[in-house]
C-alpha cells in the first residue's frame, strides 16, 4: 500500500512508521488517521516490532488545525464519523499486539502526545515536549483522556488536562508517560536496541500478553471511549471551540463565551 502523509520502511522483523508532515510539524488529518490506522493494522500481521516516528524538528503537533476552520459547517454525524475515526487510531495503536516503541526527537502535542504515550515504550529527548493542549483552543481532549486516567490517574490527569499546559521528557518521566529519557545523539541507538531486545523474546508469549492486558482494560476502556466520543463530536459544535480555533488560524487570543 501507497501512503502519503506517513513513510514506512522495514528491516527484517522491525517496521518503523513516520509521521511524514515536517512542514506542518506533522499535524494529522483526517488522511493521516486513516493511514495509520492501515499501517498499525498491517505492522500487526508483518511485523515483529514497531517504531513510531516523526520527521523534520517536531513528533508530532497535534490535529491539523486548518482542516478543522470549517467545523461549523459539519453535520452532527459528520463530527461523530470525525471522533469514531480518532477513536479508531487510538485504539488501534493501544490494542496492536506487538510491541511498539516512539522515538520522540521533538514536540508531542495534543493528539500527538496520545500517539507519543500509547505506544508500549517511549523514549523521549530531555527537550521533547508533551502538552493535552485542547483546553487552550475550546476542545475537549476526549479520546485521549481515557488512556491518560489509565496510565497516570485521576488526579494527575485533571492537572494536565484542565490547565492545558506543556511539560517537558522529565516530569513525563515522572508522570510514567515516558519510559526512558535519552540524549538525542543516543535516541536511535536506544530505540534499535531496544527493538533488538524485543525480537529475541516469543512473540506468542508477547501477543497473549498484550491481548491478555488489553483484555482486562476492554470492559472500563469501553465505557470511557463511548463517553469520549460523544463529548469530541459535541464539542466541535461549540462557539468556543469555532472562537479557539480561528484564533489559533488567526493568531491571537481567543475571546470565550463567559
Amino acid at each position: 500500500m501507497s501512503y502519503t502523509t506517513i513513510l514506512v520502511t522495514e528491516e527484517g522483523a522491525l517496521r518503523t512508521i513516520t509521521l511524514n508532515r515536517p512542514e506542518r510539524r506533522n499535524a494529522i488529518t483526517p488522511e493521516m488517521q486513516l493511514e495509520l490506522i492501515a499501517a498499525f493494522e498491517a505492522a500487526s500481521r508483518e511485523s515483529r516490532v514497531l517504531i513510531l516516528r516523526g520527521a523534520g524538528p517536531a513528533f508530532c503537533s497535534g490535529l491539523d488545525l486548518t482542516a478543522l476552520q470549517d467545523a461549523n459547517k459539519k453535520s452532527a454525524a459528520e463530527h461523530k464519523t470525525d471522533a469514531e475515526r480518532i477513536a479508531k487510531l487510538f485504539r488501534t495503536l493501544y490494542e496492536l499486539p506487538i510491541p511498539t516503541i516512539a522515538a520522540v526527537h521533538g514536540a508531542a502535542v495534543a493528539g500527538g502526545t496520545g500517539l507519543a504515550t500509547l505506544c508500549d515504550f517511549t523514549l523521549a529527548v530531555p527537550t521533547a515536549r508533551f502538552g493535552y493542549t485542547e483546553a487552550r483552543i475550546g476542545f475537549v481532549p476526549a479520546v485521549v483522556s481515557a488512556y491518560l486516567t489509565l496510565q497516570i490517574g485521576d488526579k494527575r490527569s485533571r492537572d494536565l488536562l484542565l490547565t492545558g499546559r506543556l511539560f517537558d521528557a522529565a516530569e513525563a518521566y515522572r508522570l510514567g508517560l515516558v519510559n526512558e529519557v535519552v540524549d538525542p545523539e543516543n535516541l536511535s541507538t536506544r530505540v534499535q536496541a531496544l527493538a533488538e531486545l524485543l525480537i529475541a523474546n516469543s512473540p506468542t508469549s508477547q501477543s497473549a500478553t498484550k491481548r491478555l492486558m488489553a483484555a482486562q482494560n476492554k470492559p472500563w476502556l469501553d465505557s470511557a471511549l463511548a463517553a469520549a466520543m460523544q463529548a469530541n463530536a459535541e464539542s466541535r459544535e461549540t462557539a468556543d471551540f469555532r472562537e479557539g480555533v480561528a484564533a489559533f488560524l488567526e493568531k491571537r487570543k481567543p475571546a470565550w463565551t463567559k
